[in-house]
């Protein structure tokens, strides 16, 4: 029992029973697994019967694309749901008008944050975990090492970890749950959406200057760092390593592309998870700043009228 002490503390405890134990969860779990699995027969049944090729069987390369397949179809579900599951932790206890006594206990701002983002998240981790049977499938015949199964696994922890943080940072900063909600899917959107359109742009635009002119392009475009921001394009680099050189447009002369595109996606964002983090924890305390501020603008003699 001193482990659990130790390691779970007053409001991740709370957060787990509310969440693991109710039959929304477990509802949740069987549609998720339910949708992931009609998908997986769909991709099944869609490779087999449009090619003529195979003549219905299924081999490694046809394996190999219904997981690339499957992959981007949960990066979807893993970018709708993840904040709904934490863009109201922190704005929910403030409609509720439990905010103030949660502040008031022993937990610090750093721990109350981090709990309800470690709780939020071991749900949708759950969630993934339990699509693992679905992409046995995959195994069944070949064309997938478990590297790739457990890279891919590991990057949807990190996107998680990502739209969480955001989601609360808006929970923290905005007191509607509605207003924190559209925002964080604001947000999601531009990271999703936006990136991979302007990707397209630029590399319209690029590919058009380098028809266009004689010079001679350049050992790498500037583009592919564009796509570097796009988690669907990190996670096709994480499939073929060699996406990212075609993304970059290297010549074949060059070794390679400047930087791996899942490398710089993880790089920059790690830096937006700790900020986004960093002040939802200072923003969760207004009042304590408003002192604060009171005490630098008030005259020396009041000071003690301000304490008390």
């Amino acid at each position: 029992m001193n482990w659990r002490r130790k390691w779970i503390n007053p409001v991740l405890n709370k957060e787990f029973v509310l969440r693991m134990r109710t039959p929304r969860s477990a509802y949740s779990v069987l549609v998720y697994v339910l949708v992931m699995g009609l998908l997986g027969m769909g991709i099944i049944y869609v490779m087999t019967s449009n090619s003529s090729s195979t003549m219905g069987r299924i081999d490694p390369s046809t394996s190999r694309m219904m997981f690339y397949a499957l992959s981007i179809a949960q990066l979807v579900l893993i970018a709708f749901m993840t904040p709904a599951l934490t863009a109201g932790v922190i704005s929910g206890e403030r409609e509720k008008q439990t905010l103030n006594m949660l502040l008031t206990t022993q937990q610090s701002s750093a721990t109350i944050i981090l709990s309800k983002l470690v709780a939020s998240l071991s749900f949708m981790t759950l969630v993934i975990l339990a699509t693992l049977p679905v992409y046995s499938i995959v195994f069944l015949y070949g064309g997938v090492s478990p590297k790739q199964l457990v890279s891919v696994f590991l990057f949807y922890l990190f996107v998680m970890l990502l739209l969480g943080a955001l989601g609360v940072l808006f929970s923290t900063i905005f007191k509607k749950t509605m207003i924190s909600v559209i925002m964080t899917y604001g947000v999601g959107l531009v990271i999703f959406l936006a990136t991979g359109i302007g990707y397209i742009f630029a590399m319209g635009i690029t590919q058009a200057n380098r028809y266009s002119t004689n010079v001679t392009p350049p050992s790498y475009s500037w583009v592919g760092y564009l796509l570097g921001l796009n988690p669907a394009g990190a996670l096709i680099s994480i499939f073929e390593p060699s996406f990212s050189d075609s993304v970059f447009l290297v010549n074949s002369g060059n070794a390679g592309a400047p930087i791996e595109l899942w490398q710089q996606f993880l790089l920059v964002y790690s830096v937006i998870i700790v900020i986004a983090l960093w002040l939802a924890i200072r923003y969760i305390r207004p009042v304590r700043r408003r002192v604060k501020a009171s005490r630098d603008m008030a005259p020396i003699g009041t000071m003690d009228k301000i304490d008390d």
